[in-house]
């Protein structure tokens, strides 16, 4: 035997010897027969085939077939030098797919046209990137419920128990839950959820025995978890020992459970608890997304005490005394603001339109806020209703309505009005009232308010496109179409109601100096 022939056959011999000790999985097809004509020992254990089986296979037998098609135009376009990088799926000897990083080439083997597919099994990253991403996701939607959940509660200033679970239950399922209000030194239930006989059960009143089991269950106003309410945990025989008798519905068939303190300022005033019938169910995360919910509500249940303060009192120092305490009442806009500028800077990185339309939410919460809190201090301050300009006090409305709930509102004024006081404080009596209705019941998209003069007639219309309802029909518990009937009548105007279910709302008070005849 010559050199050259020795030297070949040595030099074969170590490229055989690297090919089997490869680490990454390396297959050689035969571009004319379409089979495989080598496979190293890691591809043979990747797909699951011995050496004797994988050798003469079709490629078919182991691609997906969006994969194999892929292959086949390689093949076809395949030229000496060049290389293809790809992430397909491929298929195991058992079926199962997973996805795999292969990178191809045209090579010489044995004297024939061959493709080597250096093949690496990526499932675990792919797996990961999609978890991730999953997670990214999730953590996107909690944001977006977060945000509009703050929306809902800044929308009144009616204390509404049930809706702080209904919006509670929006980012963390439970089975049972309660919101408490503390008075004096008793916890007494405002709302319950579950089965019927716990939302229709009278309040529950828990009377707080010391200071210190007052202190345990603000717990540094921190949520408290507890993973089998039926343990002898002490924190779980703390809880069992609060929740005997009435409150006990709460418990029963469950097995997690957790307290959320309700605080502003340090001022415990009340909790939320929920229960769940597995155990070990409630997070740190559960316990962060509730302790943001219930922020917001404390905040929402101080203001409802304060607006329900404000309209009881008459005496002008009481009421100046109100006016710096509702300054909170801005809290609800700056909490949702607060929320939008923490997620900005993530935002901005993954999506910049997203973050500039979450700017723009930012501006009109803002501008919603101040006009709020001027609106609060009209209130309070009945001199600024009859001092101010008709059309500025409807302006001012219009733009606290649009920052509470982004509700589009137009206001046309077409020129200043000189009114008697008990009127023009009548028309923005009637003005608001029909504001909060609108945001209220109307689902509306869009509102107009037009203050125009005809004659020696002053007119005020305030139209939305929202559901409509039926004037004709009472609901019970609705009063405000008698208060704004009553305002008019009581400053010698005419109130008209224009409606029907599904073509919007149309509200008109018309004063003169003449008295007018009512046109209903």
């Amino acid at each position: 035997m010559s050199q050259d022939t020795d030297s070949l056959l040595t030099s074969e011999e170590e490229y055989r010897n690297i090919f089997e000790a490869a680490s990454e999985a390396l297959v050689i097809y035969d571009t004319e027969i379409g089979l495989v004509v080598e496979a190293n020992p890691a591809a043979c254990e990747m797909y699951g085939y011995t050496r004797q089986e994988f050798v003469g296979l079709n490629p078919k037998v182991f691609m997906h077939p969006e994969s194999y098609a892929l292959f086949r135009e390689h093949i076809r376009t395949a030229e000496p030098g060049g290389m293809l990088e790809l992430l397909v799926v491929h298929i195991h000897k058992d079926g199962s797919p997973f996805h795999v990083e292969v990178r191809r080439s045209m090579i010489n083997y044995r004297g024939r046209p061959c493709l080597l597919s250096t093949i690496r099994d990526v499932s675990q990253r792919i797996q990961t990137e999609k978890t991730l991403s999953e997670q990214i996701e999730a953590r996107r939607r909690e944001q977006a419920t977060l945000l509009a959940i703050s929306h809902t509660l800044a929308s009144t200033l009616e204390l509404q128990p049930g809706l702080i679970l209904e919006q509670l239950h929006e980012i963390i399922e439970y089975t049972h839950g309660g919101v408490f209000a503390l008075e004096d030194s008793t916890l007494v239930t405002l709302a319950m959820r579950g089965t019927p006989q716990l939302e229709q059960s009278a309040p529950i009143r828990i009377h707080l025995n010391t200071p210190e089991t007052l202190v345990s269950l603000f717990n540094g106003h921190r949520p408290i978890l507890i993973a089998d309410v039926w343990s002898d945990d002490p924190q779980a025989k703390f809880m069992r020992s609060l929740l005997d008798d009435g409150a006990a519905m709460l418990l029963e068939g469950m097995q997690s459970w957790m307290w959320v303190p309700l605080a502003v300022r340090g001022r415990i005033i009340g909790g939320v608890g929920v229960a769940e019938t597995t155990k070990d169910y409630f997070t740190a995360h559960h316990a962060g997304l509730a302790l943001s919910v219930a922020d917001q509500s404390a905040i929402t249940m101080v203001n409802a005490e304060l607006y329900g303060q404000a309209q009881a009192l008459a005496v002008l120092e009481e009421r100046q005394r109100l006016a710096r305490n509702l300054h909170d009442a801005v809290n609800q806009a700056l909490f949702s603001a607060g929320l939008i500028a923490e997620v900005l800077p993530r935002l901005w990185e993954r999506d910049q339109e997203d973050a500039r339309r979450s700017l723009e939410d930012l501006r009109r919460l803002m501008r919603g806020a101040q006009a709020e809190m001027r609106v609060l201090l009209a209130e309070l301050r009945p001199s600024t209703l009859t001092d101010s300009d008709l059309g500025d006090l409807l302006r001012l409305l219009g733009n606290a309505l649009s920052g509470r709930t982004n509700l589009p509102v137009t206001v046309t004024v077409t020129e200043e009005f000189i009114l008697p006081a008990e009127v023009q404080v009548a028309y923005y009596r009637v003005c608001q009232e029909a504001l909060y209705n609108i945001a209220k019941h109307a689902k509306a998209s869009q509102v107009e308010i037009d203050l125009k003069q005809e004659g020696s007639v002053i007119e005020l219309r305030i139209r939305d496109d929202g559901q409509g309802f039926d004037p004709k029909q009472t609901f019970s518990g609705h009063y405000g179409l008698g208060m704004m009937r009553e305002h008019a009548e009581a400053a010698g105007a005419l109130l008209t109601v224009t409606s029907q279910p599904g073509h919007g709302t149309e509200l008109t008070i018309r004063w003169a100096k003449t008295p007018l005849k009512e046109s209903l």
